[in-house]
């Protein structure tokens, strides 16, 4: 349990830059991603709590593959001998992340609001934990 906290925190650390990434490599307008490029609707309280067992399946397959990358890059990450090196690495990382989640058939918003919901709402928590 601990585990999946301490990986969900990372994860959604490392993905918080992914999504303005994502959202520029696709070349979309600002009209079209907002003005800071993304915005977390669960942080905002603007997101819904309760989801099917289908989302949450998918967020338990994209936690999974998001657990493997963030083994293998932390450890790339600690041992880099730059900061530059160690900044690049957290790029190739978030990259694969999203890729990962997207793979889930996630939306980044979605599986970063099921991340909030899973640590702040004990429901949420008890059926990701029983999926997993």
């Amino acid at each position: 349990m601990n585990k999946l906290l301490t990986s969900l925190t990372i994860s959604m650390a490392l993905l918080a830059a992914g999504p303005a990434v994502a959202q520029q490599s696709q070349q979309q307008s600002p009209t079209q991603t907002g003005q800071d490029g993304y915005s977390n609707p669960a942080a905002s309280g603007t997101q819904k709590t309760t989801y099917n067992d289908a989302e949450l399946k998918k967020f338990v397959e994209a936690q999974n593959g998001i657990n493997d990358i963030r083994d293998e890059y932390m450890k790339k990450i600690e041992s880099s001998d730059s900061q530059e090196k160690a900044q690049k690495l957290q790029m190739e990382a978030n990259d694969k992340m999203v890729t990962i989640i997207e793979d889930a058939g996630l939306d980044i918003p979605t599986y970063n609001a099921i991340a909030t919901a899973y640590n702040s709402e004990p429901k949420v928590r008890n059926r990701v934990d029983a999926l997993m």
